[in-house]
Formats: C-alpha cells, sequence, structure tokens
C-alpha cells in the first residue's frame, strides 16, 4: 500500500504522539506477562467456531460467542484484518479495537488462494460447530466454501453468512459498509428529520447491530441442533436487518395498510430532544409520567403546565413535546448538573449527565461494578479491558486469552486439526513469502 505525503505525515505525527505517551516508561516487550485466568470458560465452552469475518460486523459477533467460552478461530489472510492496522498503534498489527474485538480467540494464518490454504481450512471445518463468514455471496461461491460444499465437509454445520444485503435481491454483491447502510435503511433520512439534512450517527451502529443478530443466530441454530441433530444455514444482511431494527419505534401509522401517517416517532423527531445545558455542562432530564411532571412543575415552579388540560396525558403530552422541551431547556441553566441529578434521582425522574467514552472508566457505577479493569498483554503492555456486560450466575467473565498475533496459533491449529508437519511447514513457508511481499509494498 503507498501513501501521499500528508498521509505519511499524518501516520508520523500520531507514532511521534504516542512515544510520547511512552517516554519514562519500560518497553512494551520488557514488560511482565500477566498469567491469564483459568478456569470455566463460559456457557459455550467446547463450541468451536472458524470466523472468517473482517473488521467490526463479524467480529463484534464472534468477541460475544468468545466471551461466552467458544473456541473462536479467527483464520486470516497473509495480509491481516485490516482492523489490526487501524491508528495509533504501540506495535503494528495490534490496535486498540483489534485488543478489545480478539480477545479470547486464537488466530490463524490462511493463503485461501492457495491449494494449501484450502486444504487446511477443509480439515479444519470438519472439526467445526459454526462457520461464520462476512465475504458477499459470489465471492464465497467463487472461493469454493458455499453452505452446498461446507456441509459436505461437516453435515450438522451451523453456517452464517453476514453481508451487506440479502442474496436474493439485486443487491446481493454490492459492497457494504456501515455508512452505506445507515444511508440506506432509512437512518440518515431520520436525522434529516431533526437537523435538517442527512446525517450518519456518529457510531458504527449498523455493523454493530448486525454483528449482534449475528451472535443470536447462531446462538439459536446452535439450540435447534441440539433438539434435531440438524445443522443449517443463516444469513444475516445488514440491509435487512437495519431497516426493520429503525422501524421498530418509528412505524406507527406506516404499518397500517393504506398508511395512516409517514414512518416517525414525533418525541425522537423533535427539535429540542437533546442534553439540556446546565450551569456547569450538559445534563438529561427526561420527565416521563404524569408524577414525573409534577413533580418537575412544582420544582422549577411551572404551575402554569399543571393547570393546562393540554399536558394532562401521556398521548396529549407527546402532541407538543417541543413545547415541554422548551420549558425544561429554559429552567436546566438555572441550576447546576449536580443539583439536577440530585432532584430527580429523590423524586424518580430519569436522569444523568452527560459523559464522554473517555469519563466513563472514572464513573462511580462503572467502578462499582467492575466494568473496567487493566491487564498485561505480552506484547503491548498494559491495556483496558470492558468485561462482557451480561453477567451469569454460573459463568463469570474470564479474560482467557489475550488478542492474537497474525496467525499467532497456526501451527498449534493445524496440528489439532491432524496436518503432518511437511504441510505446516509449507503453510507457514507461503505466508511467510506472502507478508515479506506485502511489508515491501507498504514499506514503498
Amino acid at each position: 500500500m503507498r501513501f501521499s505525503d500528508a498521509q505519511k505525515a499524518t501516520r508520523a505525527a500520531l507514532r511521534r504522539d504516542i512515544s510520547k505517551m511512552q517516554e519514562g516508561s519500560d518497553s512494551m516487550q520488557s514488560r511482565a506477562f500477566t498469567p491469564i485466568t483459568q478456569g470455566p470458560k463460559g456457557p459455550l465452552e467446547g463450541v468451536r467456531i472458524l470466523d472468517l469475518t473482517s473488521v467490526i460486523m463479524g467480529p463484534l459477533a464472534t468477541h460475544i460467542l468468545a466471551d461466552l467460552g467458544a473456541d473462536v478461530i479467527k483464520v486470516e489472510s497473509p495480509e491481516g484484518d485490516l482492523l489490526r492496522r487501524y491508528l495509533p498503534l504501540r506495535n503494528p498489527e495490534m490496535s486498540g479495537c483489534f485488543l478489545h474485538l480478539h480477545r479470547n480467540k486464537r488466530s490463524i494464518c490462511l493463503d485461501l488462494k492457495t491449494s494449501e490454504g484450502r486444504v487446511a481450512l477443509d480439515f479444519l471445518i470438519k472439526s467445526a460447530d459454526i462457520f461464520v463468514h462476512t465475504m458477499r455471496p459470489d465471492t464465497v461461491e467463487r472461493l469454493g466454501y458455499s453452505y452446498e460444499r461446507v456441509r459436505t465437509l461437516r453435515a450438522d454445520i451451523i453456517y452464517c453468512g453476514a453481508f451487506g444485503f440479502g442474496s436474493a435481491g439485486p443487491y446481493r454483491n454490492k459492497a457494504a459498509y456501515d455508512d452505506l447502510i445507515q444511508a440506506a435503511s432509512g437512518l440518515a433520512a431520520l436525522c434529516a428529520e431533526v437537523q435538517g439534512q442527512p446525517a450518519y450517527v456518529p457510531a458504527a451502529i449498523c455493523d454493530k447491530l448486525a454483528g449482534q443478530a449475528i451472535a443470536y443466530s447462531v446462538l439459536a441454530a446452535l439450540f435447534h441442533r441440539e433438539r434435531s441433530g440438524r445443522g443449517q444455514s443463516i444469513e444475516v444482511p445488514m440491509f435487512e436487518t437495519s431497516a426493520e431494527f429503525n422501524l421498530a419505534e418509528h412505524f406507527g401509522g406506516f404499518a397500517f395498510e393504506p398508511p395512516l401517517s409517514k414512518p416517525g416517532f414525533w418525541r425522537l423527531l423533535n427539535k429540542q430532544r437533546r442534553p439540556f445545558r446546565t450551569k456547569d455542562g450538559f445534563t438529561c432530564i427526561l420527565p416521563y409520567s404524569d408524577k414525573n411532571w409534577e413533580d418537575f412543575y412544582e420544582y422549577t415552579g411551572r404551575h402554569e403546565f399543571r393547570e393546562d388540560v393540554r399536558f394532562r396525558s401521556l398521548a396529549d403530552r407527546t402532541l407538543l413535546i417541543d413545547l415541554l422541551y422548551g420549558m425544561i431547556a429554559e429552567e436546566a441553566p438555572k441550576r447546576t448538573t449536580a443539583e439536577w441529578v440530585e432532584f430527580c434521582d429523590r423524586v424518580s425522574i430519569p436522569c444523568m449527565p452527560v459523559l464522554a467514552l473517555e469519563d466513563l472508566p472514572e464513573d462511580e457505577h462503572v467502578k462499582a461494578v467492575g466494568l473496567f479493569s487493566t491487564a498485561q498483554h505480552p506484547t503491548e503492555g498494559a491495556y483496558r479491558v470492558v468485561r462482557r456486560p451480561v453477567t451469569f450466575s454460573e459463568a463469570p467473565f474470564t479474560l482467557t486469552r489475550h488478542a492474537p498475533g497474525l496467525g499467532e496459533h497456526t501451527a498449534e491449529i493445524l496440528e489439532e486439526a491432524g496436518l503432518s508437519d511437511t504441510q505446516i511447514k509449507k503453510i507457514e513457508k507461503i505466508n511467510n513469502r506472502a507478508r515479506s511481499r506485502n511489508k515491501r509494498s507498504s514499506d514503498g
């Protein structure tokens, strides 16, 4: 990959910033390795997943499954997952996002353009419970890993293909990224109702939504197999998944035929719906029930709203929510964020201060529930771990593996699959040759 002078300058600046943060500390390689927790891995212990996915959508799904105890084998090309190279970095091929999404997984490097790589993958499929990929339908078929072929290697396998658009439609082979799906699924247009023009949500929300859909779909199929003994093919399209998700609260009168109204939930599309400026910051203040509003009127002295029949019921308030939000915007700056939180908590009005992502590790609730901890990666040193947010009484979260280096477990996994030493060495030679070519290309 070649970079422009501007791109090279940006990368160099990022590396300088990282170097400054590391000044005075030991090198990452010299830091002591902290042993990983041993013991029960979770409810999916014993389930093996072949993960042929990359970037966010698929890796988020297998991240969920790995945290539940599955043996997730990440199958990477010699180039590695693009997510590995997201800046900033301490060391090549280990970004912060990769550290998080690929803990509790193993990595094998296979060049599926070679016969040796495909033979190795065939061996792995025979002992796998689940096969997940994010290639477009025509691409995976050309490569030789359609469901029809994969099931000849393992008849009861659960096969999940996740991609931009369903295979039965004309968009089946369109490229798909989160921005594109936000635009196509109506989400960007919903933002236009509030902001005046289409806009993207500043999160890879469609990728992450589809990732969760992959996880729950695979789990349902696994449960079905336990009952019936049969595997099956699953298709998770980002576009259709996001469209259905966006309509959940916005269907409204559009659910009827003929439609009673255009889609849209009025309260959510109101231009006044936003965090409110307080005397010293911003907070979410959300009176909802009749009692919530009564208490708010009393606290602020806005008795004219209490006496106005137009605001008596939830349905009535929803139609006039812009007036109520405007009133809150007038009152909020008269008190500090802490004063608002104290009052609202006392009378059970939903209220939270606006926290930035960097504020979360120091939040008192986050600390109390132990959401964040620190671990020591053998090459990256100290890094933050966000535990699995869902808790199981019989399966506490455990960090059993740090995010792996590219192909870190190749020989180990191939040996488990039954390949000979000669076959393993040949595959490693192919990988090393390809990685050398890639390095020369990126340096150039």
